[in-house]
């Protein structure tokens, strides 16, 4: 394993162990930005691309991905780097007061993706299938910091005019998760949009999947596209917007390429509860002959 590829695996235990990234950025005197780029971007890319390039082209192809990175200075300190990353070690902590770590990483996660969430800060409008009729649902969606910049922010407005709130994950500049809940308390009903992000700065379209439950609690799958209309991150503006669902026979020229894309046959995956005592392998197949009708 050549030192670049050390340094990624070093930092990634730093981060799954719950030091913070501007711990590990003032230990090897990096500003923050540059270290997360490393991380986040050029490093994966590296590691993946050494499977079909050189190292050295593939050191270049991995920083083509970002402008803040020097190539010089990256390969003068990867030695110096490595080895202060490895006298760093996490604080200890015993079971017993460590926590949900799934539930710390992912404020830990919340967390680090302000630094990044200003790529795609602003109002879209979502296209995807409408899961109770041959429908493309339209829903705005905003993307932004918190009040207090604590988290990313996430808001949607759904076709039948409920607003709801959530957080959002920025992960590794390649993907990010959406998330919030779809039900009024006190029931929780966890939405959560999985986007491919792509390798630009301000992108104005995101796609993804839409994982969710439908009106009878089973879950579901589908396509959809974010598209941006605004950098906007006015509340208010916001909440001016509607959504609604489109009948295929209304479909406009520009709405009906975000048809064609998100509803057509394999793009929604559904699952349901089958009414049986027992649960074998002929009711794998009753469940196939219930979703077709």
């Amino acid at each position: 394993m050549d030192e670049l590829t050390e340094v990624y695996k070093r930092i990634e235990y730093l981060r799954n162990s719950g030091v913070k990234m501007k711990e590990i950025a003032d230990r090897v005197d990096m500003a923050p930005s540059v270290l997360s780029a490393l991380y986040s971007s050029v490093l994966p890319a590296y590691i993946d691309l050494l499977k079909t390039c050189t190292p050295d082209d593939a050191l270049d192809e991995a920083l083509a991905l970002v402008n803040n990175v020097s190539k010089k200075r990256l390969l003068n300190n990867v030695s110096s780097m490595k080895l202060l990353l490895l006298e760093m070690e996490p604080e200890h902590q015993s079971e017993a007061d460590s926590g949900n770590p799934l539930a710390k990483l992912l404020v830990m996660e919340m967390k680090e993706s302000i630094q990044d969430v200003y790529n795609y800060s602003g109002i879209y409008l979502s296209y995807s299938l409408s899961s109770s009729t041959d429908s493309l649902k339209i829903e705005p969606y905003m993307i932004s910091t918190s009040e207090n910049s604590e988290y990313v922010k996430v808001g949607m407005i759904n076709a039948y005019k409920s607003v709801h709130w959530g957080g959002g994950i920025i992960s590794n500049h390649q993907n990010s998760y959406l998330m919030f809940n779809e039900r009024d308390l006190p029931q929780f009903a966890l939405v959560t949009i999985y986007l491919q992000l792509p390798h630009y700065e301000f992108p104005s379209m995101l796609k993804g999947l839409y994982l969710c439950l439908d009106y009878n609690h089973n879950p579901i799958a589908r396509r959809i596209v974010l598209v941006k209309q605004s950098d906007s991150t006015d509340i208010n503006e916001f909440l001016k917007m509607e959504g609604k669902l489109v009948p295929k026979g209304e479909l406009t020229p520009e709405l009906e390429v975000y048809y064609n894309y998100t509803c057509q046959e394999g793009d929604y995956i559904k699952t349901c509860t089958v009414p049986s005592p027992k649960l074998d392998e002929t009711d794998l197949e009753r469940e196939k002959k219930m979703l077709k009708i």
